[in-house]
């Protein structure tokens, strides 16, 4: 078999470099071994406003420009429903915080995203809000699992996706191709997420892997149509169900879910609702961040054929078709990377 590529890993980094090279006519085949479970457990949430400090997402208006057409046309061509829109609410702690929120709103880079408008809380009975919420426009959630379910599927269907572990002994790289068992292909693009610290061609990415978990809530009474995000994120996904998330936890890199967790998630969801809830399901994944939280984006330094797609951190939905475009531009048609997303800025 000959391909143009060989893509290793089927995530959102993955997902997004795959419509590049369908988009431009490129032949590829996928390997996945659904080790790497961040793509699948994350909260999906496309949000252009660190609402912790109240600034912009780096790069927000040129990623959404991006992401939102392409999860749109994974949509059509799938016939599921990825894109839900929803406004965040940033719940006030005090009339500091609101006076902040309208300071907010007035710089150029926010003024798109941030209603000058306070909401009052009128859902008393479930939600404990008395300084009310600031509203987040142009914000929704990507439903990360049904696309990736779907997107596995169609490529098996197409005898494009190898439900195995790569082999990194097995790769054999010449100047102008590399060889893998039975492929032949031009180029090999490495999207494995924390999955990387295994890949000895890229393990000393500075990756710094954050183990990160959610809950889901049934909590029929709470009646709310937006996200909610004061100290834990509360996403609605339909029929009463919620999504809580999420921790950080940098030692317990298994992907086990935990007590301690759930405890911490559920402290700050009391201090938030007031209704009763009941748990679901609790989930876990490995995110792979970075310090400078940019995403971790080039070429290999010695093999010029092999490529890396990694770093995506908290913010997938958003960042990761607009790196994955980086990528096979700088591969294609010869377009630098941005320095702060290429790996080159770590001396790799």
């Amino acid at each position: 078999m000959q391909v143009d590529y060989i893509v290793i890993g089927i995530g959102i980094a993955g997902i997004s470099f795959c419509e590049q090279l369908k988009v431009n006519n490129k032949t590829f085949v996928v390997f996945d071994n659904a080790s790497q479970q961040s793509s699948t457990v994350a909260g999906g949430l496309y949000n252009p406003v660190v609402l912790k400090r109240f600034t912009s997402v780096w790069k927000s208006e040129e990623q959404l420009d991006i992401a939102l057409p392409l999860y749109a046309k994974i949509e059509k061509e799938f016939s599921v429903k990825l894109d839900y829109k929803i406004p965040v609410y940033r719940k006030f702690a005090s009339l500091e915080e609101q006076n902040d929120w309208f300071a907010a709103s007035d710089k150029p880079l926010l003024s798109r995203y941030l209603s000058p408008k306070i909401i009052k809380n009128d859902n008393n009975a479930s939600i404990d809000a008395p300084f009310g919420f600031g509203e987040v426009l142009e914000t929704g959630r990507i439903d990360v699992k049904t696309m990736i379910e779907a997107y596995k599927s169609n490529l098996l269907k197409s005898e494009l996706l190898f439900e195995a572990a790569f082999n990194y002994d097995a790769l054999q790289i010449e100047s102008e191709t590399i060889h893998y068992k039975n492929i032949t292909a031009t180029n090999i693009i490495f999207a494995e997420g924390y999955g990387v610290k295994q890949n000895p061609y890229f393990n000393n990415l500075p990756l710094v892997p954050a183990k990160g978990e959610l809950l889901i809530i049934h909590a029929p009474d709470l009646n709310i149509n937006y996200v909610l995000k004061a100290g834990v994120f509360l996403i609605p996904i339909g029929d009463d169900l919620y999504i809580v998330g999420a921790t950080y936890e940098w030692k317990d890199l298994s992907h086990n879910v935990t007590e301690v967790a759930k405890e911490s998630l559920l402290n700050k969801l009391k201090k938030l609702i007031n209704c009763p809830f009941q748990v679901v399901n609790q989930v876990a994944g490995i995110r792979p961040t970075v310090k400078d939280r940019r995403p971790l984006v080039g070429q290999h330094s010695k093999y010029e054929k092999l490529f890396v797609l990694n770093g995506l951190g908290t913010r997938g939905v958003m960042i990761g078709p607009y790196v994955a475009k980086q990528l096979f531009d700088f591969i294609e048609n010869e377009l630098p990377l941005e320095s702060e997303i290429d790996i080159k800025r770590f001396g790799l």
